[in-house]
């Protein structure tokens, strides 16, 4: 079978990889249903590379390679172009097993400021991971395409405010001709969002681990209030200030001057980080995009572009509000993020949750809020598709909005290639109190929502893992330890109990344990079902 070109975000804390699959661009889940993989790599004693969330917390685990690309550093006897090689490889596998397909060609982006050496570096990398790389994008550009700023005028300004977990970067970017140009970039490579857990979990008394879940999650006790993290925060945050006007003054330019203000990484989902770069540069930033995805996401439409699946749009108009569906937990899954200039096409595949199951209710969605209870409903139909054991049936879901403001959406069975079209009317047309009315909300409620979305991500966890717990339970439950079957028994009641009062970081927490736990007990299940097979 043919091959595809992908996307990948090579990042320093965290990376992913996509391609435009059936016409729609999606990011790789691993086996686990992660899109993000930490860049992190552990070394067994015979060599084998264990990539991703398994790495994290493992005796020498590798991490922040990116820093080093391009030196002649070597970490653990390796060069920092084969530990990126190896990420690249378990991002490549990650991909093929989602997309059921060979991938051997690559878009990998890079830093603005990367020189030469780091990005000859960058591409050997890839091309030891068995990747032929066609392009190189910077990643301000990658963001810039993600946020579809292609589509501005021509000599239009951009400024790429990336903060992420360990960096900071600013870029300013002119469009000319269809291209982006960096005109100048700034940063800090020892900045980041670990900076402000370091700054909370020192003005509140509390651990790195407590101020994480306070910064991300909004989950405070009466040690730490929201104002104490904004004001921890703050000092690192303003040590930004003076790298976003020296890139200004260095582009020649003035904060005016500018036509957009994009924000990228996962640190600028901080309603501080909002309103600073607001402050900063004078505007409203534009916050249409994901922050850990955009710059993938980029890359992801690069790919399409040298594909030739991705074509030039005329800007028309914009959306006023996000559009997505109702995903399994009562979950806003947005397709089309406000903004987007139109006529667009996004889209994403998805998979049934019952062995068995013919048919899946789309709900069409609008708003900018967490969980789909909070937005607005559009419409709802059935979708019907080839029966097949859970998660093995695939459903492409696409909107489309046209240059009328009429969303069409579309649904297509993978397996026979049937298609199903609706189209939904006023999905544009949004009065402008109301439009205000939803963002105003979605930012007062930031906190809560994302800790609701959260808990509602880990009970569907809790339920997929449960009842394959109890069937290990089931078939080699007596064949084990008692001290070990007493210990998995007691984190399967802790997890339920955690899961049923509704406690966050206790239920993410058991979950770990728990899998961690069963990973012998799966081990001895996956043997005797080999050993079941061969005989």
């Amino acid at each position: 079978m043919a091959g595809m070109i992908v996307g990948i975000d090579l990042g320093t804390t965290n990376s992913l990889i996509g391609a435009m699959d059936a016409g729609f661009p999606v990011l790789c889940a691993d086996a686990a249903g992660r899109r993000l993989t930490p860049s992190v790599v552990a070394y067994s004693e015979d060599g084998a590379a264990v990539v991703g969330a398994e790495a994290v917390g493992r005796p020498g685990a590798i991490a922040s390679i990116k820093r080093r690309m391009g030196t002649a550093e070597r970490v653990g006897g390796r060069s920092a172009e084969e530990i990126s090689a190896d990420i690249l490889r378990a991002l490549k596998a990650t991909a093929e097993r989602a997309l059921g397909r060979p991938v051997r060609e690559a878009v990998i982006t890079v830093p603005a400021y990367f020189n030469d050496a780091q990005r000859a570096a960058t591409k050997r990398a890839g091309e030891q991971a068995g990747l032929e790389v066609r392009r190189l994008l910077a990643e301000p550009t990658a963001a810039a395409l993600a946020y579809g700023l292609d589509r501005l005028k021509d000599r239009a300004k951009v400024a790429v405010y990336d903060l992420g977990g360990g960096t900071f970067d600013i870029s300013i970017l002119e469009l000319a001709d269809g291209v982006f140009q960096v005109l100048a970039t700034h940063g800090d490579t020892r900045l980041g969002g670990d900076d402000f857990d370091a700054a909370i979990a020192e003005q509140c008394g509390i651990s790195r681990e407590a101020a994480k879940v306070a910064k991300e999650e909004g989950i405070l006790d009466f040690r730490c209030s929201i104002l104490d993290v904004e004001r921890a925060c703050a000092p690192v945050l303003e040590r930004t200030r003076g790298l976003c006007l020296r890139a200004l003054a260095d582009a020649g330019l003035a904060a005016g001057d500018l036509d957009e203000v994009i924000l990228v990484g996962g640190s600028t989902r901080l309603p501080l980080v909002r309103r600073f770069a607001a402050e900063v540069f004078g505007r409203e930033p534009n916050l249409s995009q994901h922050p850990d995805e955009a710059v993938a996401l980029g890359a992801v439409l690069q790919a399409g572009i040298l594909e030739g699946s991705v074509q030039n749009v005329t800007l028309l108009d914009v959306t006023p509000l996000s559009l997505g569906i109702e995903t399994f937990g009562g979950l806003m899954n947005v397709l089309i993020p406000r903004n987007t200039t139109i006529p667009v096409k996004k889209g994403e595949m998805f998979t049934n949750a019952v062995a068995g199951q013919t048919a899946m209710l789309i709900k069409v969605l609008q708003g900018e809020r967490e969980l789909a209870r909070d937005n607005w409903k559009l419409g709802e139909f059935d979708v019907a598709f080839t029966p097949a054991p859970k998660g093995q049936a695939r459903v492409g879901v696409q909107f489309e909005i046209d240059a009328n403001g009429i969303l069409h959406v579309l649904t297509r069975d993978i397996a026979t290639g049937a298609d199903t079209v609706v189209a939904i009317r006023s999905a544009v047309d949004v009065a402008e109190e109301k439009v205000e009315e939803m963002i105003g909300a979605s930012v007062e409620h930031a906190f809560v929502d994302m800790a609701d979305r959260q808990l509602a991500e880990a009970r569907l966890k809790a339920d997929e893992m449960l009842p394959a717990v109890a069937m290990a339970f089931a078939k080699l439950g007596d064949a084990l330890p008692a001290e070990e079957r007493a210990r998995i028994e007691t984190l399967v009641a802790a997890v339920r109990e955690a899961s049923d009062a509704g406690h966050l970081s206790k239920l993410k927490k058991t979950l770990t344990e728990l899998d961690e736990a069963t990973q012998d007990l799966a081990t001895r299940l996956l043997e005797m079902l080999m050993a079941d097979s061969d005989s």
